[in-house]
């Protein structure tokens, strides 16, 4: 699991999202977790292949207009104003 965090792969990825979240820890057993939930799914098919998401997963998936929706309604959530945006200069 050490290596998990320096690679360049949809799993190294994943830890550190969740180490920055949660702590390294838990991303660690987290990641354990996922590692075996991978092999129990291609040791019970045998015609299941695995493919590897790859790093950037996350943000292909991130649609930046849904994010800043988001965002903005958390924004008027706390404050309770209106929030408009401005294209920056």
């Amino acid at each position: 699991m050490a290596t998990t965090s320096r690679s360049d792969t949809f799993l190294g990825e994943r830890y550190r999202r969740l180490a920055r979240r949660r702590g390294r820890k838990r991303a660690i057993v987290a990641i354990g977790n996922s590692v075996l939930t991978v092999i129990w799914h291609l040791l019970s098919n045998p015609e299941a292949r695995f493919i590897d998401l790859g790093p950037d997963f996350y943000q292909s998936r991130l649609a930046t207009q849904r994010r800043e929706r988001d965002l903005v309604r958390q924004l008027e959530h706390l404050t309770g104003k209106k929030v408009t945006l401005q294209p920056a200069a």
